[in-house]
C-alpha cells in the first residue's frame, strides 16, 4: 500500500510534513497496539487555509475540504511516527470530528464524511472508523474542522 501514490492519485497532493504540535501534547500517543493522534485542522506549511464557519462563511462541500486537510495531517502525523511504514496501520478505529457550525447548522456529519472519505479510500474497509461528529462554537485559530483519530497498529 503506498499511502502517497492513493493521495496524489485521488486528491491531487502530497502529504505535508508532519505538523508541529502547537501546545504542549504529543501528536501520537501510544496505548499498547493504540495510537491515540491529537486533533488537526487544515493547515498546510504551518498555514491555516480556511478559518471561519461552515454554514455560515462556508458551505458543506468548502468543510469538506477542510476536513480532508486535517486528514492529510492526520495521515502526515501518523506517517512521521511509524517512520514512513503506513502498512503498519491495522484499522482505523475511531474518528472524532468537530465543526465550527453557524446556528441552526445541522450538517456536521456531512462535512467530516470529507476526512472519513480519506481513510476509505487509503486503508480500504479498514479505514472505515467508528465515528463522532460533533458542533461547536469556536476550534483554535478559527479553524471550522478538527480532527483527531485513533489507530490500531501491527
Amino acid at each position: 500500500m503506498d499511502v502517497d501514490a492513493i493521495i496524489k492519485e485521488k486528491y491531487g497532493v502530497e502529504l505535508p510534513d508532519p505538523p508541529k504540535p502547537g501546545g504542549i501534547y504529543s501528536p501520537v500517543c501510544p496505548a499498547g497496539n493504540l495510537l491515540f493522534l491529537s486533533g488537526q485542522t487544515s493547515t498546510r506549511n504551518g498555514d491555516l487555509q480556511y478559518r471561519g464557519i461552515v454554514g455560515k462563511d462556508y458551505t458543506i462541500e468548502q468543510g469538506q475540504d477542510a476536513a480532508r486537510i486535517c486528514a492529510f495531517n492526520l495521515l502526515a502525523a501518523l506517517k512521521g511516527y511509524l517512520d514512513g511504514d503506513l502498512s503498519r496501520v491495522k484499522r482505523v478505529v475511531q474518528l472524532i470530528g468537530f465543526v465550527r457550525s453557524a446556528e441552526g447548522f445541522m450538517a456536521q456529519p456531512q462535512v467530516v464524511n470529507g476526512a472519513s472519505q480519506v481513510f476509505l479510500d487509503v486503508f480500504g474497509e479498514n479505514g472505515l472508523p467508528a465515528r463522532i461528529a460533533l458542533g461547536t462554537n469556536e476550534l483554535p485559530g478559527g479553524a471550522p474542522v478538527e480532527v483527531m483519530i485513533i489507530v490500531e497498529v501491527e
